[in-house]
Order: C-alpha cells, then structure tokens, then sequence
C-alpha cells in the first residue's frame, strides 16, 4: 500500500472507528512483524489438472507482514501482506478481542477494501474477524491482470501459472494464516466474481469451514469442441463443477431476485450443484453484499458459533 492511500486510509478509519465504538484507541503506524512459514518443506509451488477438470494446489504457507493500523476497545485494524512465491498479496483485516469465527472474503471486480470498511466493523463487532483479500488484478494493491480466461487458457497451456488459480491459491493462503494466529472456524465468502474463486478455494481446502457465495453464478462458458486441454481448462475455472464437493460444510448462495448482472436463473442453477446442507437466500437489492446480506450471513453465524446477535448497524451497499 502507498503512502499516500495508507494516510487517506488511516484517516477514513478514525473518522469511522470513531463513530462505530465511541472513542479511539492507540493507532500504530507501519508496526511490522514477519510471520515464518509453519513448514519445512522447501517443494516448489505446483498444480495439477485432472482428466476431470478438478484443479489441485500445491503451495506451502507463505510468510506474512503485518501493519496494525488502528487499534481499540473495537477491534484491531491490520494491513496483511502476503509473501507469495509468485507476489505479494495485499489484504485488510478487522479483528475483535475474542472471535468466534473468521471470514476470507473474495470480493467482486474493482472493488477496494476502503468499500467495505462499515462492514468490517460491523462484523468484528458481532464477534467475527473478516480479511479482504486486495485479489490480483482488481486495481488495488495488489499486481496482476484483469480476469481474463484467454490469458490463462495461454498460461495453462505453457505450464506456468493462471492467475485465477493464483487467486485460489492465495484464498486457501490467507485461511491458513487466519487458522494459525486466530485458532478459529475460518469460512470462505464471495461476491459477484469473487464468489467464483471462494467457491473453488472452499472446495479444494478442506480446512475452510464452509462457503457463502453472494450475486454468484457458474460461467456461461461452454467447452464443446474445445480441444482436450482447452476442455481441462474450462471445467477448472468453473465454480458450479466444484460445489458439490463442499458438503458436508455448510453453503449459504445469497443472490437478489432484480440483479442487473448475474441474473437470479444463474444463480439458482448454480445452486442446484450444491449438496445438503445448503440454503439459497433472496435478498432485496441488486448486486453484490449488502446491509440484508450481512445481517443474513450473521444470523446464521449465530447457529453455528454461539456468537452474539449480529448489531443493526446499516452497511453501505457494496
């Protein structure tokens, strides 16, 4: 994060983090601490591609900076970097004192953590720590190219790295880091495109606690007459081909009945592919989370950690 936006991101939250507890606590400025792998394996980062199409990750923990930007009586606001083999990964995480359970939360194209600041707070006030991933590609932070199946398909061919299994790969990344320092469930969440890669990442790791996909769908993308790898590749990409495997974790699909841009038949089919338990919730609105959606994902948090009941505080539609 540049200077710059660290300063306009820092004044954002004390304006915030005012209102929301009332007073400020010590804010810490740039205070770093490197997190070392919890492995001693040295094996370089690899994946596979089934005949099936199921895409597997190799890829050890990888190491973390951390810089707590704000601290008080709230939460803790934490600037995380992922130290990735292929690039850091920018991310921004609320914490309470005690969390029950933690979010990974893969947003939707463009969108930036200082977006989804009221929803963090609102969160961490309900006991529940929430990490934005700064995904590749996004116009945050964090390198990399716009979504481009095109240029995967080219780099799957070659043998290097999609991006989009990066980003899987760096989802799973940060559910580790959230289960070694926390000790708590870690679910995997997403909307819009981003609830693509949740899906996938929450499929693949067993150790997600479970998924929420939010204004999310399959791809539209279809792989008859595509040649044998070009077939492999589509079939890995597409999140629909691995919600079944979720089960037995819980999946909640959110998706509002008037969205303008994944229309709510997608998101009903992609549904079909889920396995019990799973809940497909309506929701009033367009596209993307939403003040409805958060007290939704809350309340059924509630169930299943004990926490507390989620605070009515309005979250800015996102």
């Amino acid at each position: 994060m540049g200077h710059r936006s660290l300063l306009c991101l820092c004044c954002l939250l004390i304006i915030l983090f005012a209102a929301a507890a009332g007073c400020i606590g010590e804010e810490k400025n740039k205070v770093q601490n490197t997190i070392p792998q919890n492995t001693t394996t040295t094996s370089t980062p690899s994946y596979t591609v089934d005949n099936a199409g199921h895409l597997s990750i190799q890829r050890s923990p990888s190491a973390v900076n951390e810089t707590v930007l704000i601290l008080n009586d709230t939460l803790t606001l934490t600037q995380v970097v992922l130290l990735t083999p292929e690039g850091n990964v920018s991310c921004l995480l609320s914490t309470p004192a005690h969390p029950k359970a933690a979010f990974v939360f893969a947003p939707g194209a463009q969108e930036k953590a200082m977006g989804h600041l009221s929803q963090m707070v609102r969160y961490a006030q309900a006991g529940y720590a929430f990490l934005f991933v700064d995904i590749r590609g996004n116009g945050g932070d964090t390198p990399g190219y716009p979504l481009d199946p095109q240029k995967d398909y080219q780099q799957f061919k070659a043998g290097a790295w999609p991006e989009y299994y990066l980003t899987v790969a760096d989802l799973s990344d940060a559910r580790a880091y959230l289960n070694r320092t926390l000790g708590v469930p870690v679910m995997a969440i997403g909307s819009s495109n981003g609830g693509r890669y949740a899906a996938i990442a929450a499929a693949i790791d067993p150790d997600f606690a479970g998924y929420i996909g939010v204004s999310t769908s399959s791809f539209a993308i279809s792989a008859d007459g595509a040649p044998d790898d070009g077939r492999r590749f589509l079939t890995s990409i597409d999140p629909g081909n691995y919600l079944g495997s979720i089960s037995p974790r819980p999946i909640w699909i959110f998706h509002a009945e008037k969205d303008p841009i994944i229309p709510y038949a997608d998101g009903q089919e992609f549904f079909s592919h889920a396995k019990d338990p799973k809940e497909f919730i309506p929701f009033n609105g367009d596209h993307g989370m939403n003040s409805e959606v958060d007290t939704g994902v809350l309340e059924r948090c509630a169930h299943l950690y004990g926490s507390t009941s989620p605070i009515n505080n309005s979250s800015e539609s996102r």
